[in-house]
């Protein structure tokens, strides 16, 4: 066991600090390269001589530029992710994204005169280059029907500085300082938000309660301005919609997602009619937990058995790498290194954004890490879901970078999939009580991702409705909330104890070009469950098969992607099955 692991990332192998003279130069180059991409897109892209090869210095002067400014951005981004308190990180994203916006007359020029080029499959099969990216060029071509002018368009992108952007980077700090007065051991503290959403999955009732009601109270102090900025996100988004074109914001998530609407509505129809399932099972865990009748809410993440199922970071460090082992050595060795090599941010401190997120680094092969790590088993699997994202990573480092970007629906295969791995890898070897705990772990997963996303889409989708007429009341955000609520938990949860403030940490919700962020996890873990089902049956031979659907999903729809692993996501029955798995931990759960 290594008890020298830190729980910090370092990220000086993209840059030392924003002083360092790499960072300074790249800066630099990042104008001079914009400036020439410009000059080469007004000088050749007005008319149609020599297409193949103006399409192939394109596509090399895009990789090029994507790279430098992942490197940048990504150093910007994860800096102040870890320590919103950090002014520096904050000043240079706004400076590198006002620096991006001026590549949107570049990329707006390109698409309408990629849209006019006759034979343009032709063209792409004729060159090794073109043809590496034919799925990129096509969806690109299939995507300027929603173009503006490139004025316009230009216009939008320098807007979104003072609008959308601005307003989520108010949500970001408003939450990640917000303070929490609670006592523990018979002191009054104040801490952060982190400590408070690690509490729910405390041994200790009376402490879940009273975190849930603390964080409730402290919720008050930022709520008018969250409302704000959710008000203002989605405004901007639903006046987009509309000049561009699309039907409505789930129209076009689906669109960008490369996911048609049969396969969604397919999928939350299986969803809807599974939520009797999961009602049984938290009126069990009421039962369990020493309640009559419904769950409190604040008790739904609580942990179930008297296993000891608690971990030290080194302990989860070698619990995940020799699970994910188990399955295949280099998806155990990429583990093993994110933990050595200082990827991972696992501490919990106050400035530190909430929740767990995993950022790749193409340029530099590795990828970056942020949770909060305070011992429990449901940290563990976070730690294991996030790796899975690292290893979605691993698989397309030596993809071109524009082949790298995959929708969201399948951007939590590999995550979930990997989740799968730890946990049903560790309930082998669990002895009754560990087993209890490893499966109610797995449930709160899986009531989070079918019952809370279902509540989630339902609320957003409603929110949407609702802005279109002007702006929502604070106070009709929270009666939203709570009846999405309802409708997903129905009596399996006590009505009192629904949050209506459930809106305010979730970052999903306020990325303006990211909407319905919610429906994805629930596409990704019933896609999951489906592939591992097919591993179990294959064996190691399954290995190359999902390496290879890993790689697609940068290159490939949706659907064609499941397809290829001979799944049709139009079939009821693939859902069914999938839920199937988790209707039988249900009724183990229940019979316990």
């Amino acid at each position: 066991m290594d008890n020298s692991l830190k729980m910090y990332w370092t990220l000086d192998d993209l840059y030392l600090s924003f002083q360092d003279a790499a960072f300074i130069s790249d800066i630099d180059l990042l104008d001079k390269f914009i400036e020439d991409f410009k000059a080469w897109s007004d000088s050749n892209l007005k008319d149609f001589n020599n297409p193949s090869q103006k399409l192939e210095k394109y596509l090399e002067l895009k990789i090029s530029l994507e790279e430098l400014l992942d490197k940048l951005s990504s150093f910007s981004s994860l800096r102040f992710s870890a320590n919103a308190k950090d002014s520096e990180a904050k000043k240079f994203n706004g400076i590198i994204d006002k620096k991006v916006t001026a590549l949107t007359e570049i990329n707006v020029n390109f698409t309408k005169w990629l849209c006019e080029i006759d034979n343009l499959q032709g063209l792409i099969d004729n060159s090794k280059l073109l043809k590496a990216h034919d799925f990129y060029l096509n969806e690109i071509k299939a995507m300027g029907k929603y173009l503006l002018s490139d004025k316009e368009e230009a216009l939008i992108s320098k807007m979104r500085l003072t609008s959308s952007k601005a307003w989520a980077n108010l949500k970001t700090q408003l939450a990640s300082n917000l303070t929490v007065d609670i006592e523990i051991d018979g002191k009054s503290k104040a801490v952060g938000i982190n400590t408070i959403k690690n509490a729910y999955f405390s041994n200790d009732k009376d402490f879940r309660e009273k975190a849930f009601y603390a964080e409730r109270e402290s919720n008050n102090k930022i709520a008018d301005g969250v409302a704000a900025a959710l008000n203002g996100i989605k405004g901007e988004v639903l006046t987009l919609c509309e000049v561009k074109g699309y039907a409505s914001p789930l129209n076009m998530t689906l669109e960008n997602s490369r996911m048609d609407e049969l396969t969604l509505n397919t999928m939350l129809k299986v969803m809807k009619e599974s939520l009797p399932e999961f009602r049984r099972y938290l009126l069990k865990k009421a039962e369990i937990l020493g309640y009559e009748g419904a769950l409190p809410y604040y008790d739904i993440m609580a942990p179930i058995g008297v296993g000891n199922m608690n971990f030290s970071y080194s302990e989860a460090k070698d619990f995940i790498v020799t699970h994910f082992s188990s399955f295949s050595k280099d998806m155990g060795l990429l583990a093993d290194t994110a933990f050595k090599d200082g990827w991972i941010d696992a501490e919990m401190r106050e400035g530190k954004r909430s929740g767990a997120f995993c950022h790749g680094l193409h340029p530099i092969k590795q990828s970056r890490i942020l949770c909060s790590f305070s011992g429990s088993f449901k940290n563990v699997c976070t730690l294991a879901h996030e790796l899975g994202h690292a290893y979605h990573g691993r698989i397309l480092e030596n993809e071109s970078i524009l082949n790298c970007d995959y929708p969201m629906p399948l951007a939590e295969t590999a995550s979930l999939f990997a989740e799968n791995i730890v946990r049903n890898a560790a309930l082998k070897n669990a002895d009754k009580d560990d087993a209890l705990e490893i499966l109610g772990t797995e449930l709160v997963n899986c009531t989070s991702v079918v019952v809370d996303i279902y509540a989630r889409f339902l609320f957003e989708k409603e929110f949407f409705s609702r802005r279109e007429n002007g702006e929502v009341s604070l106070e009709e955000i929270k009666e939203l909330m709570l009846w999405a609520q309802k409708e997903a938990y129905g009596d399996a949860v006590l009505e009192e104890t629904l949050d209506p403030y459930a809106w305010i940490h979730k970052p999903h919700y306020y990325y303006a070009q990211r909407n319905f962020y919610n429906f994805p996890y629930a596409f990704g873990m019933l896609f999951a469950k489906g592939l591992y089902s097919i591993y179990s049956k294959e064996g190691s031979e399954f290995i190359p098969k999902y390496k290879e659907i890993l790689k697609l999903t940068g290159q490939a729809a949706v659907y064609d992607v499941a397809k290829h692993a001979g799944i049709d996501l139009h079939d009821e029955a693939f859902w069914k099955a999938s839920m199937n798995i988790v209707k039988e931990n249900i009724d183990k759960f229940c019979n316990y």
